[in-house]
């Protein structure tokens, strides 16, 4: 069977909603991830703003699969000083630990509103030390999903890179700490490529199959530390053969374009378009 395919929407336009649906739709997504609309973070628009946005993926017979929030994606108190090497994306979150609690109850209110089942968190910027500051995510982890269990959604831990959880040998150390109904992993194996981990098969194999509750996929070569973006599935993270081991571990989920390559000549928008054709034939849609 087919795996159902969706994008994060602004990876084909960060400020016009409608063109990213139309592009999507056009190569077979039925699903949408919302991060950034109209040029700002989702978890600052208003609610009028957030009932538009879920108005405007519906009109396409999609749907609002996860709110990809900036939960924990800030500097852990009194952790070790932070990795240097690494990138600290912000896609328009540059909050700190204090804006936590806010953003918690807006996050909430928002996949609420949109109808999304997952939203999305992380795991502090990455440090000298990752293992050091496992204690205090799984505890923030836990607070999260006693409300998402509250609330009937799930709290969705991306391995980032540039965070403390960033490949799947770290995803699964963590997830030895909290063993929670309402945390599942949003698996990004370019992500602990980036890393130099192997992400398939190794990092995978780290990872319980029953606890991925979602998958990015982006490709990649690294050179000097740092990623060098491309077309998905002509990289190099072994996309054939992690679909493959999905589809043989029984994954039933979505797996959901995060571009991040400029594209052919610097056009970001025909990369994402690029991307979720080679993602469709991957994926079998």
């Amino acid at each position: 069977m087919p795996f159902r395919i969706a994008a994060i929407t602004d990876e084909f336009s960060p400020d016009d909603l409608d063109r990213a649906l139309d592009a999507m739709a056009g190569v077979g997504m039925t699903g949408a991830e919302l991060r950034v609309v109209s040029g700002r973070n989702m978890i600052d628009l208003s609610d009028a703003e957030v009932d538009a946005a879920r108005t405007a993926v519906e009109a396409r017979g999609m749907t609002v699969i996860s709110l990809a929030s900036p939960l924990l994606k800030c500097v852990l108190p009194d952790s070790p000083p932070l990795d240097t090497r690494v990138q600290h994306d912000v896609f328009g979150s540059p909050y700190t630990i204090e804006d936590q609690p806010r953003l918690t109850r807006r996050a909430f209110e928002v996949a609420e509103r949109l109808g999304a089942g997952i939203i999305r968190v992380f795991s502090y910027w990455r440090t000298v030390e990752p293992e050091a500051c496992f204690d205090g995510v799984a505890s923030a982890l836990h607070e999260l999903a006693e409300e998402a269990a509250r609330r009937g959604v799930v709290i969705g831990l991306e391995n980032e890179h540039a965070c403390n959880v960033g490949t799947g040998g770290e995803t699964g150390a963590l997830l030895a700490r909290i063993d929670h109904p309402s945390v599942q992993v949003v698996w990004d194996p370019a992500n602990a490529f980036i890393l130099g981990e192997v992400p398939y098969p190794g990092g995978y194999a780290s990872i319980p199959a029953d606890r991925i509750g979602h998958v990015h996929a982006k490709d990649c070569h690294v050179r000097d530390n740092k990623p060098v973006w491309g077309a998905v599935g002509e990289m190099g993270v072994d996309w054939r053969g992690q679909i493959a081991a999905l589809r043989d571990d029984g994954y039933t989920g979505w797996i959901s374009l995060e571009t991040h390559w400029t594209g052919p000549a610097g056009d970001k928008f025909e990369g994402s378009v690029i991307c979720g054709r080679n993602l469709r034939e991957l994926a079998g849609a």
